[in-house]
């Protein structure tokens, strides 16, 4: 049980959270009304796709391919980070990094680079957190918030553009600290066996799942035909879903629907977020995390583009404020690089740093 909370702490304290509330507001037929279905069956229906791909080892031998093109250190971290910040924006920042993470600390051993390993993989959890800012399907919490707001497509990028670009430029400054030094060795890339006919089907399922997330095709129509063709040719996909996120999202649908019919903390948090939308979503997101901070806070306030701003940059900071570094902290550990100090030194000191440059770049801005 102590192994499981550790593993999943955000689904565990959500849990409890919904459990405190409901002795304050007695389970009922209304609970159903708490739920946000649809983004459950968009979020089902990407995540299905992004594991059925990670499979089929797609991803893994693309980016390979383009590491082991480069002449130098700094190309090559400018390469693995790069690839990073624009591929998480459709497969998620997560699923980003546990792609390409283990792809580097491989790679950048046997190159000679291991000096930079905690630099890069830094580098790269950043550009994840701030890459998946562009689009609705790159994190949780730009799927719901853009459901929740009804906000359209063009307000959504003419919002996330700014952000996303200057952190862009951000990053690129930040790895010309990397030396243009040479490669110490000669890299072979490994041989993928990959099943073409499953790539090109959920290649398909992904282009129906983007669809439905722009509502051209009914997220529910999207989630069964995900569903159907899943299971009648490659069922065993279905282990890779991360449930235990959607379930996540459930309880905190309840415990967001309780706490807003409690009036003291409605009133508490509506005062708080008022006219502070983008601040108070990034720090909370400090301390719960972004995709809870923005469950959370969207029954309190109208402003939903100032929200959804303020938990995409909420990702940066403390190893909490996204899950997604955590997976990368848990990584780096687990295959034996571990100099655990070393890494947070260097993880708090570029995530607080982008953190305020870009706060101070939102409030003014937004």
């Amino acid at each position: 049980m102590i192994t499981f909370f550790k593993k999943e702490a955000v689904l565990c304290i959500s849990a409890l959270l919904a459990l405190i509330t409901a002795f304050i507001v007695p389970p009922n037929v209304e609970y159903i009304g708490y739920i946000n279905f649809r983004v459950l069956g968009l979020l089902f229906a990407l995540m299905t796709v992004v594991a059925g791909l990670r499979k089929t080892e797609v991803m893994d031998a693309v980016a390979e391919k383009l590491a082991y093109s480069c002449k130098n250190m700094r190309s090559l971290a400018f390469i693995l980070t790069g690839l990073c910040f624009f591929i998480s924006m459709f497969v998620t920042n997560d699923v980003a990094l546990l792609t390409f993470v283990p792809l580097t600390i491989s790679v950048l051993t046997l190159c000679g680079g291991s000096k930079y390993i905690i630099y890069v993989i830094v580098m790269e959890t950043a550009a994840a957190n701030m890459g998946s800012m562009l689009t609705p399907m790159g994190n949780p919490q730009n799927l719901y918030l853009a459901d929740y707001y009804s906000i359209g497509t063009g307000d959504f990028f003419k919002a996330t553009i700014p952000v996303w670009l200057a952190s862009g430029i951000i990053i690129s400054l930040l790895l010309i600290w990397v030396k243009s030094e040479p490669l110490n060795s000669e890299l072979n890339g490994n041989t993928y066996n990959i099943n073409k006919r499953l790539s090109i089907m959920y290649l398909i399922l992904g282009a129906i799942a983007v669809l439905s997330v722009f509502n051209v095709i009914n997220y529910v129509v999207s989630a069964i035909v995900v569903l159907a063709v899943v299971l009648i040719f490659d069922r065993k996909v279905l282990w890779r879903v991360d449930w235990f996120l959607l379930l996540t999202f459930v309880m905190f649908f309840i415990f967001v629907g309780n706490a807003a019919e409690i009036e003291t903390i409605r009133s508490f948090f509506g005062k708080l977020a008022e006219g502070r939308e983008l601040l108070v979503g990034a720090l909370l997101s400090q301390i719960i995390s972004n995709v809870p901070a923005a469950v959370m806070l969207s029954s309190f306030t109208h402003n939903g583009t100032a929200l959804m701003i303020g938990v995409d940059i909420g990702g940066l900071g403390t190893p909490v404020a996204s899950l997604a570094s955590l997976i990368s902290y848990r990584i780096y550990c687990e295959l034996g690089h571990g100099n655990p100090r070393e890494f947070m030194k260097c993880f708090l000191g570029i995530n607080f740093g982008m953190l305020v440059i870009l706060l101070i770049f939102g409030i003014i801005y937004y």
